[in-house]
């Protein structure tokens, strides 16, 4: 038997490769003799750097700003092709991500994407033709400006001068300088792996949807909400693009300035991953899935990993073995998907607080229990 083991992080809990690990102890308990292939994926944000190290690419590090300013190490990956090019990964959550912040209005409307565009810059320096960018866990709602900044763009206000970083600074920008912008981000193809839908601004968008996670209360929201709207329109007067597109509000509004300043192009985070990590051919290789993540619930279904997984596998009829932290969603969603046994750790750890303490143990234990009940 050939069992592909693909699952998304346990977020607070494992990574995608130590549940992968987990899960791949459980599943050899019973079926010792399987041939066994361990597959991080990721759906565009948090865990897209992993997938991809685990894929061959070489990981790197940088020191960069992080998103109020204090100095951090950010890592990326970067691969050589055969043909004298190199892609890049880059996630947002590691130069400007939300575990470099505390949530709090005030840094709800400082938080800035400067980090992430130094990376941007670092994957140029290193050669890169392509670069794909995760831009999930942000702590920022400043579309993306701060990452401009970093490679040349200076925004500025009435008397002309460059406005402070973060989100609750756009609404004050009347113009953008573009002199120095980088020249190479008209040349080197971006994609951006998104799994959400939100336009920037609006009811839907970046900053009343997510600008709460980050902190921001309802006086930061609206201010947030109304520097990406005049961002928007600072950006359509400056290069005639739109930048209120379904998408562009994923975290925080980041992909908006590549979007107007650059041939960036939004694309599935899970299909991005999956071309990354050579999943296609994986999968068909496979008698059996085991994927699964911390939460699986009604988002799950929207696109996140291990439902696009299991819809990939039951397209190939591959049955698909789901088990996650807990599950919030029916068996007849999951069915419908080919999944056809699922189990969640908390019905096995004698509390949710020790199915996630320990959750590589209970994961082990779950998978094998779940497989000799399939």
């Amino acid at each position: 038997m050939r069992i592909l083991i693909a699952p998304d992080k346990f977020k607070g809990s494992l990574t995608a490769a130590e549940a992968a690990a987990a899960m791949a102890e459980g599943a050899l308990r019973v079926y010792p003799e399987a041939s066994v292939l361990q597959l991080p994926v990721a759906d565009g944000g948090e865990g897209t750097l992993e997938a991809a190290v685990a894929a061959g690419y070489e990981e790197r590090l940088n020191a960069v700003v992080g998103p109020i300013l204090a100095p951090i190490g950010a890592a990326w990956a970067l691969r050589m092709d055969a043909f004298g090019g190199a892609t890049a990964v880059i996630e947002t959550a590691q130069a400007s991500g939300l575990a470099r912040m505390e949530p709090a209005p005030e840094n709800a409307l400082r938080a800035h994407s400067y980090g992430s565009g130094q990376l941007i810059a670092a994957a140029l320096d290193a050669g890169a033709t392509e670069i794909i960018l995760g831009v999930g866990g942000s702590a920022m709602t400043d579309a993306g400006s701060g990452a401009l900044r970093a490679l040349g763009l200076k925004p500025l206000d009435a008397n002309g001068n460059v406005v402070p970083l973060g989100g609750g600074s756009l609404a004050d920008v009347v113009a953008v300088d573009v002199r120095g912008l980088d020249p190479r981000l008209s040349a080197v193809t971006l994609r951006i792996a998104v799994d959400v839908q939100n336009p920037l601004y609006g009811s839907d968008g970046a900053a009343h949807v997510f600008g709460p996670q980050k902190g921001a209360d309802e006086d930061a929201v609206e201010r947030l909400d109304a520097g990406l709207r005049n961002w928007a329109s600072v950006l359509r007067q400056s290069t005639g693009r739109d930048v209120n597109v379904p998408g562009a509000g994923a975290a925080g509004g980041f992909p908006a300035s590549f979007l107007a300043f650059s041939n960036a192009a939004l694309e599935s985070g899970f299909q991005l991953v999956a071309g990354l990590t050579g999943l296609a051919d994986k999968l068909r290789g496979a008698d059996l899935v085991i994927t699964g993540e911390g939460s699986l619930d009604e988002q799950s279904l929207t696109g996140k990993a291990p439902v696009a997984l299991a819809d990939a596998a039951h397209a190939l009829g591959i049955p698909v073995i789901m088990v996650a932290g807990r599950i919030l969603v029916t068996p007849e969603d999951l069915e419908r998907r080919g999944v056809v046994a699922a189990a969640q750790l908390v019905d096995t750890a004698p509390s949710p607080e020790e199915a996630q303490a320990k959750a590589a143990k209970y994961l082990a234990w779950t998978t094998s229990q779940v497989l000799e009940g399939a």
